[in-house]
């Protein structure tokens, strides 16, 4: 990860908080519910060895996203979709055509943090400025999942209400053979699929005639590092045999799997509430949480919620690629392997996973630097200098 952060001509930027540790103590979760290890603190940063990204400073190791300067502060606002050009425009009220950087760079210096937020809630821009959530104390005995179950009613007698996570109590249940219907798309909760099928679960992933899933335009190898064993059907919610075809899978499913906001479900004629109070276990990844209507994507989730790195003149640079996404997928196949069997809503909101690895203290200060080591990069610590690893490709068998 620290190999991602930082100015593409400087050094290497040690980020602030703990990504990595939590990452390493969720897989350490995972490992003890499943049997399965993985490298947590490593597949924070996997996708970039596959494809080649490297820091890029105040655009994101992708390129979708940028850090910009607002009238009061700093914003991270993403075009990765094909009709986000146009979104932007409307958001400025220029029609800038397939460039909206400029005219956004003028908007945004005249506009406020809250302005900017206000209108990308109502067109459904993934953009944030950085007003940090709160941070928890990270204790040495920080629980990584408290960010879920923090919002989990775990009393039985408790009515089942609209966008309320509800849990039943019981025991784990056994990974081995269950189905997994896989609605969610790019990184975090197919990261959660994939590590489930590790343990031996069953995965089929859904996508629709007019929304297939945007990650097979990306690298493939990756794709298929993620997807490998999965079954793969099409199902589409505009006719009533496609939403029956739905509705039986998730009757089926002993995990459901969606990164959709509340209302798009109930298009489809999907029932989070009911599917978790029948028994299964719904794992629901928003940018905010079920409650809120804003959209994002890993890097402006991660800048939003205040993790972001500062260069030596203190301005803002992105950490890693993407990386709430690996940190929710990590989070999300803990805590549904960690789920009793009596049935489960965990709302999993992206920008509170990022948020529980931040130190209260804040980052406003330019970040550590690594310095040179014949070709390479080294941090020094206490314990001595840490070569600074590059993103490598990985592969995971299914056990």
């Amino acid at each position: 990860m620290v190999a991602l952060t930082g100015r593409p001509a400087g050094p290497p930027l040690v980020p602030p908080g703990r990504a990595a540790t939590v990452a390493a103590t969720l897989a350490d979760r995972f490992a003890a519910a499943t049997g399965v290890q993985v490298d947590g603190a490593q597949i924070l940063a996997e996708r970039a060895g596959f494809t080649g990204h490297r820091r890029r400073g105040a655009v994101s190791a992708g390129g979708a996203c940028r850090l910009l300067p607002t009238a009061d502060g700093w914003a991270a606002v993403s075009c990765a979709r094909p009709d986000d050009p146009a979104l932007l425009g409307a958001l400025v009220g220029e029609d800038e055509g397939s460039d909206p950087w400029p005219a956004l760079t003028r908007w945004l210096r005249e506009h406020t943090g809250a302005e900017l937020a206000q209108r990308a809630e109502l067109l459904s821009i993934a953009a944030a400025p950085f007003t940090p959530i709160t941070p928890m104390a990270l204790a040495d005995s920080f629980d990584p999942l408290a960010p879920i179950t923090s919002m989990i009613s775990i009393d039985p007698l408790t009515p089942i209400a609209p966008a309320a996570p509800v849990v039943r109590r019981g025991p784990a249940r056994p990974l081995a053979g269950r189905l997994v219907a896989d609605f969610s798309a790019l990184w975090a909760g197919p990261l959660c699929a994939h590590l489930l099928g590790l343990a031996g679960a069953r995965v089929v992933k859904v996508e629709t005639p007019g929304r297939p899933d945007g990650a097979r335009s990306g690298n493939a190898a990756f794709y298929r590092l993620l997807h490998a064993g999965h079954r793969s059907v099409t199902l589409d919610p505009r006719t009533s045999g496609g939403r029956a075809e739905m509705a039986a899978l998730v009757r089926a499913a002993d995990i459901v799997i969606e990164s959709s906001r509340p209302r798009a479900l109930a298009r489809f004629g999907l029932d989070a509430e009911g599917a978790a109070a029948a028994g299964a276990t719904w794992v629901s990844i928003t940018a905010c949480g079920r409650a809120s209507d804003r959209v994002g994507f890993g890097d402006d989730v991660a800048a939003g919620a205040g993790l972001v790195a500062r260069d030596a003149d203190g301005l803002p640079v992105f950490v890693g690629d993407a990386i709430a996404d690996p940190l929710t997928g990590l989070t999300a196949a803990a805590a549904a392997a960690c789920a009793p069997a009596g049935g489960a809503l965990l709302d999993i909101a992206m920008s509170h996973v990022v948020a529980a690895t931040l130190d209260p203290a804040g980052n406003a200060k330019p970040s550590p630097a690594a310095r040179r080591d014949g070709d390479g990069w080294v941090v020094d610590t206490a314990g001595g200098a840490v070569p600074v690893a590059p993103p490598r490709r990985v592969s995971r068998a299914r056990r």
